[in-house]
């Protein structure tokens, strides 16, 4: 689904801008790996603003309405709360403002896992409410048949393993995966299970960056990489988490600049102008023509 549709400039600030640009699709992503090797990594990032997948747009893969809009946009203290109507709303700001991107957008906790046709009930929505190509859900094993029920109805699915947020509270904290022999084990049977399961990507998030070469190795499908390994075949961050709008993140997460620093500063000089009356000047007021 492409925004190509013309918007009133004068009335919208978020507007779609047109490009002679198709869209990529689910199979390009998943094409992207050629007999095991990605030559140029997928890039990934969140967005849940039309603005900020405007801004993202052209220099992503893939854009991902991920269920973190909770704890970024809401200030939950976990995904855990995250409706499916938070969801459909926020992804389909992400498909207005985006033209290039795959659009994914997270499965909220609670509206996949009791079975297989509650999944599709919801991912079905989601796709219909959006114009999302791909929905993604958290789990290893446990949801393989989930994704090979919704694969084969038409949904495209990215999987999610390793560290789960939504499992948080049986994992115990958000702490790295795959130290010990038998979680290694695990985590890699996830991987398999996904794959064969036919998830088209999966991400991997926060598991040893050994685990995470042996995983990017032995798959078929690119492994997004999120606390994981430089060697997988795509990264992902939280937009929020790279642009440094927080004063606490993640140990794998790269701060590409300043943003925090750069708001409150200018609402500092916003409120110097304003209580001093040196804003708004002529040029900012209404006065008849002469």
């Amino acid at each position: 689904m492409s925004t190509t549709f013309t918007i009133d400039t004068a009335t919208s600030r978020a507007t779609p801008t047109p490009a002679p640009m198709k869209r990529l699709t689910v199979p390009a992503i998943q094409n992207h790996k050629v007999d095991g090797q990605t030559r140029e990594p997928l890039v990934m990032l969140t967005a849940y603003t039309a603005r900020q997948a405007q801004l993202l747009d052209p220099h992503c893969d893939m854009l991902l309405v991920g269920d973190s809009l909770g704890q970024v946009i809401y200030g939950l203290p976990s995904t855990l709360a995250v409706t499916l109507d938070m969801m459909c709303a926020h992804g389909a700001a992400v498909v207005r403002g985006s033209y290039h991107s795959v659009v994914v957008v997270d499965m909220p906790f609670g509206t996949y896992e009791a079975s297989p046709a509650q999944a599709f009930a919801s991912a079905s929505r989601i796709l219909a409410e959006t114009g999302a190509a791909a929905v993604k859900l958290e789990g290893g094993q446990a949801m393989a048949e989930t994704i090979s029920f919704l694969s084969q109805r038409g949904i495209p699915v990215m999987a999610h393993i390793g560290l789960t947020p939504q499992a948080v509270n049986a994992l115990g904290g958000y702490g790295a995966r795959g130290k010990s022999e038998a979680e290694h084990a695990k985590i890699l049977a996830d991987a398999q299970a996904v794959t064969n399961a036919g998830a088209f990507a999966l991400v991997l998030e926060g598991v040893m960056e050994d685990l995470a070469d042996i995983i990017t190795d032995s798959v078929t499908i690119p492994v997004i990489g999120i606390g994981a390994s430089a060697r997988c075949d795509g990264q992902v961050l939280v937009t929020e988490d790279m642009l440094g709008m927080f004063e606490r993140t993640p140990r794998f997460v790269k701060r590409f600049d300043n943003i925090a620093e750069m708001i409150g500063n200018a609402a500092q000089r916003y409120a110097a102008d304003v209580r001093s009356r040196a804003f708004p000047t002529p040029d900012q007021v209404y006065r008849p023509k002469k």
